[in-house]
């Protein structure tokens, strides 16, 4: 179940930098004035494009992936580590590494998710 837990927190980690991609750097890029470097970004990178164009299908599968890693993250919590001392030390370091990884996904999902839906309002 560790194994899992970590494995889903890797791919939610993964998922949300594409939320970052679709909706947090174009803004960034464009409101540092970079607008040209973004273009350039795009033409070396066109999936960007599609991410930009799919960002609710984009945060929908992302915040699905990090709700399930911490639901397992959450479950696991209280689970028995094996008593060997090595595996026993691997398996707190698993969990130890699950929380953070968890925790900088979830920072990452919000943080695309605020410029995705309502940056846009602010600047009106």
């Amino acid at each position: 179940m560790k194994d899992k837990s970590l494995i889903l927190s890797y791919f939610s980690l993964f998922t949300s930098f594409g939320t970052i991609l679709c909706c947090a750097l174009p803004v960034l890029l464009v409101s540092l004035g970079l607008g040209a470097a973004f273009a350039g970004l795009i033409g070396a990178v066109p999936q960007i494009v599609w991410l930009s164009e799919h960002k609710v299908l984009v945060f929908i599968v992302s915040g699905g992936l990090i709700f399930l890693s911490a639901l397992l993250t959450y479950l696991n919590r209280n689970a028995p580590c094996p008593i060997d001392p090595n595996e026993a030390k691997a398996c707190k370091t698993s969990r130890k590494w699950s929380i953070r990884i968890l925790a900088v996904s979830s920072i990452i999902w919000l943080v695309g998710g605020f410029f995705a839906f309502f940056a846009q309002y602010l600047l009106v």
